[in-house]
């Protein structure tokens, strides 16, 4: 069994490789039951492709409090590993949270209103590095 598919609900999150940018998708809210499991799956995932950079894609069903915490949590996690992390969300109230809540004391936290432009800004600042 794939490590990264153990325990893995495809209906929450899903993930590609798209210009060496990994991209993780969370398609819904997991409510605070679920917020550590999603945390941990995207971290397992953050972990495995690392140097890759990391672009977070918020789905609209997955713009609640949990998944901004889930979220929140792997950008300290990349941050603590040196990887460069964006999210990408239609959403400007979880933009605004994801904003107001993100560590400081790491690499900023990155935030876009479109994915593909948050993959091209990703690859772009991977590259140059």
């Amino acid at each position: 069994m794939d490590v990264l598919a153990r325990g893995r609900n495809p209906d929450m999150l899903s993930h590609t490789l798209e210009r060496g940018v990994l991209v993780i998708t969370v398609h819904r809210d997991p409510g605070i039951g679920g917020r550590a499991t999603l945390a941990a799956e995207i971290s397992h995932l953050i972990r495995a492709h690392k140097p890759a950079p990391v672009v977070i894609v918020l789905d609209e069903p997955a713009t609640g409090g949990a998944a901004i915490s889930a979220v929140l949590r792997a950008h300290r996690t990349c941050s603590n590993l040196g990887v460069l992390m964006s999210v990408a969300t239609h959403s400007a109230p979880a933009r605004r949270l994801l904003e107001a809540n993100a560590d400081t004391t790491g690499p900023r936290l990155v935030i876009h209103a479109r994915t593909d432009t948050a993959i091209t800004a990703a690859f772009t600042a991977a590259t140059a590095a």
